[in-house]
């Protein structure tokens, strides 16, 4: 495994958090952000949809940026391109999220390093529903 994929950061981010916010979740159920969302809403986790239209999505109120999210944001799951991906983790940083998620293709490892040097944890080219299935 990645330095930025170890299992019990994995599973610690699954199995302890409550509020993920999905960076580029709008209401196309066909974009993969949308499957990942729901499956981890389906597993009891709050989502919060961040997009730029800041569409509410699955009965749950959008925002238009993680600033804007009131409260704590336990996971930030990056669904962005990965040349976008840096700025949705300092973002991320910047709103004192406890961890961010780049799923499986979004790689950018001096984000990831710097969100790490400021105390979250980090998953990156990694699936939610993937490592949902491996758990036991």
């Amino acid at each position: 495994m990645g330095h930025f994929a170890e299992s019990d950061v994995i599973e610690r981010l699954l199995s302890d958090t409550k509020v993920w916010a999905f960076v580029g979740l709008g209401p196309n159920p066909a974009r993969e952000v949308y499957n990942q969302a729901r499956l981890l809403q389906g597993r009891g986790k709050q989502i919060v949809p961040v997009h730029p239209d800041g569409a509410d999505v699955l009965g749950e109120q959008g925002y238009t940026s993680l600033a804007d999210v009131p409260g704590d944001i336990d996971v930030v799951g990056v669904y962005r391109r990965a040349e976008f991906a840096g700025a949705v983790v300092d973002e991320a940083v910047a709103v004192g999220a406890k961890a961010v998620w780049l799923p499986l293709d979004v790689v950018d490892e001096a984000a990831a390093q710097r969100a790490e040097d400021a105390g979250l944890d980090v998953v990156m080219n990694r699936c939610p529903a993937i490592e949902w299935s491996r758990r036991r």
